[in-house]
């Protein structure tokens, strides 16, 4: 039997515009961002390249909704965005954002907000650490996924994350 492949965290790649100076200078890469998702009730966190195009498998099949309340009974889910970097002690996490999420699979309807979702990706590859709005649970789980995955990019981090991560 073969072994299940383990998603990894993207590492920075060589410089995307080849050291040239023209077309497309100054534009960010996706190369070293990877969304990880959070089923708060399971407690479980995983790499899920697909939401890149809101297509991850949490996703899929789902009618997302402007409005929360018309799928009340919709699960909650956080998708974050972890941008990795690379400084002299080694790659840390550099950005990480998290966006909230709901879905009912039984009615295959949830809710999100696509442009908060858009700008919390910008702000994770601008090195932003945005978790403050996500319950201690959710933080909880994020921290252990962070920290279990990789324990050299967690070490290191900025303070400000794990501050940030730390419950209680």
């Amino acid at each position: 039997m073969t072994e299940k492949k383990k998603m990894q965290f993207n590492i920075i790649k060589n410089d995307p515009t080849d050291g040239h100076r023209g077309f497309g200078k100054g534009a960010l890469s996706l190369d070293n961002v990877s969304p990880v998702i959070i089923d708060v009730e399971a407690g479980e966190a995983v790499i899920d390249v697909g939401a890149m195009h809101a297509r991850s498998a949490t996703e899929k099949g789902i009618k997302f909704l402007p409005n929360k309340n018309e799928a009340p009974n919709a699960k909650p889910y956080w998708l974050v965005w972890v941008t990795v970097d690379r400084k002299e002690e080694g790659p840390y996490y550099a950005g990480v954002t998290a966006c909230e999420m709901t879905i009912d699979r039984e009615i295959r309807r949830g809710y999100k907000s696509l442009p908060e979702h858009v700008n919390y990706l910008d702000k994770a590859l601008k090195r932003y650490i945005i978790v403050d709005q996500m319950d201690e649970k959710s933080k909880g789980i994020l921290k252990e996924f962070l920290m279990n995955h990789n324990a050299d990019l967690w070490n290191n981090s900025s303070e400000e994350l794990k501050k940030k991560l730390s419950i209680g």
